[in-house]
């Protein structure tokens, strides 16, 4: 959900090479904004994450994932609602979908959130890039990016939830 919100954590995180937002996940080819948005397509915001293993894990990756999102809002993220906002992790290959299963199955049982966790854990599809003024939207609009990150409920969920501290 929200790829714009979805990239600083990732372009930060030491090992990450490279990221790219755009769509995932539907049954249409040609993605773009105008479509999925009305969905048209079936597709999801997401993040294609590049990254060195041997400087970060696919493990360390999945984490910084649930520490953006609110996983037990099975409807989209925060304010932005529907198919193309639903948060969901698509893996490679089997070891990553292990990973990512495990991983959800000890965040579920941390007793950190009230309510189940619905993120879906999902076979990787194609991917489309996003139209370019999404791309780094953080960085070529901060004003608008910051104002939207506060203001759909995001941060204020993200700090009750994992704290000052556990921030990444």
């Amino acid at each position: 959900g929200c790829f714009w919100c979805m990239q600083p954590p990732y372009d930060k995180a030491k090992g990450v090479v490279k990221t790219i937002v755009g769509y995932t996940g539907g049954t249409k080819e040609d993605a773009t904004y105008s479509k999925v948005s009305g969905h048209r397509t079936k597709h999801r915001e997401a993040i294609e994450v590049a990254y060195d293993p041997t400087q970060i894990s696919y493990d360390q990756l999945v984490d910084i994932f649930w520490r953006q999102i609110n996983p037990t809002q099975a409807d989209g993220q925060f304010h932005d609602i529907g198919l193309s906002y639903q948060a969901a992790i698509f893996y490679d290959n089997e070891e990553e979908k292990k990973i990512a299963e495990a991983s959800k199955e000890k965040l579920g049982k941390s007793g950190r959130f009230d309510k189940p966790i619905v993120t879906e854990i999902l076979p990787r599809v194609s991917f489309y890039p996003a139209e370019e003024y999404h791309q780094k939207y953080y960085l070529k609009i901060p004003a608008d990016f910051e104002a939207y990150h506060v203001g759909s409920g995001r941060v204020s969920f993200l700090e009750r939830k994992w704290g000052e501290k556990d921030k990444k």
